[in-house]
């Protein structure tokens, strides 16, 4: 079913490439042309996913390159594999001076820096820290929600 599927959209990627000629749809597949025609851009990525694991397969170039023709869901994929992130601290709660303590902590700032960054965070989302590997980053989240304060992985 994958292939035949695939099949079937990679024949519609030269359709849009070049002159809109109608191609034709064996009966027996309408309805499911018709329902991934339905779909979004990311919950097609999310289908080629499924079907992959199901399956065992991987996505040949062919069935990929419909994708982009799609609406470019490309990024979903690499949001989800994702390894570097930026620490965003959004609110710092209650304990402000535990927040502060983290923050001087995590960055080797001083004291005024850190409560600088910490009292901006009140007007806006601060950057914490760049370009941290995975782990660290969900470490550094718990340390954070500990000291009361929220933060995002982006």
């Amino acid at each position: 079913m994958t292939d035949e599927t695939k099949k079937e959209e990679t024949k519609e990627k030269p359709k849009e490439e070049k002159k809109k000629e109608p191609v034709k749809v064996p009966e027996k597949f309408k309805k499911l042309i018709e329902e991934i025609e339905k779909m979004s851009v990311l919950d097609l990525a999310e289908l080629v996913k499924v079907l992959e694991k199901k399956f065992g397969v991987s996505a040949t170039p062919a069935a990929v390159a419909v994708v982009p023709a799609a609406g470019a869901p490309g990024a979903a994929p690499v949001e989800e594999e994702k390894t570097v992130f930026n620490i965003v601290l959004t609110t710092i709660g209650e304990k402000k001076i535990e927040v502060i303590k983290v923050v001087r902590d995590v960055t080797q700032k001083g004291l005024k820096e850190a409560k600088d960054l910490v009292d901006a965070s009140a007007t806006g989302p601060q950057v914490v820290k760049e370009n941290v590997k995975k782990e660290e980053a969900e470490e550094l989240k718990k340390k954070f929600e500990a000291a009361g304060a929220k933060v995002e992985l982006k």
